[in-house]
């Protein structure tokens, strides 16, 4: 039993979800940027043990779901490889913050938001 409801069914619900790939290491970081020529890439960077990180991710997730098929969408969880997100920051340019969305298109973040802001960005603008 449901005490609350979206109103949605469940193929609706599905759709208003970005497919996430994991991003884990160094090797796939040069990928997303090789990548990022031919089609926008996304990189979400996530807090797990940060509330603020998942009501982030859920709002951006509601806001940009028509989007998933113009970009690629990366989940780094910055608690499994912190060389890894010190080198996201060195190799793009952007200070690191949790939770933070990277734009990269050409290989340059052309858009980056972070913490509250997250939930402002409209991707069809970016990508």
């Amino acid at each position: 039993m449901r005490l609350f409801s979206t109103g949605k069914s469940d193929s609706e619900k599905s759709r208003d979800t970005i497919q996430w790939i994991s991003l884990e290491n160094k090797e796939q970081l040069e990928e997303i940027l090789k990548r990022s020529t031919d089609i926008p890439q996304v990189i979400f960077k996530n807090s797990t043990t940060c509330g603020i990180s998942g009501m982030a991710r859920r709002s951006f997730e509601s806001h940009n779901s028509t989007c998933d098929d113009k970009a690629e969408f990366h989940l780094f969880h910055i608690q499994h490889n912190r060389e890894l997100s010190h080198e996201i920051a060195s190799r793009l340019g952007i200070r690191h913050e949790s939770p933070q969305v990277l734009i990269i298109k050409y290989g340059r973040v052309v858009h980056h938001a972070s913490h509250g802001l997250i939930s402002g960005i409209n991707l069809s603008e970016w990508i």
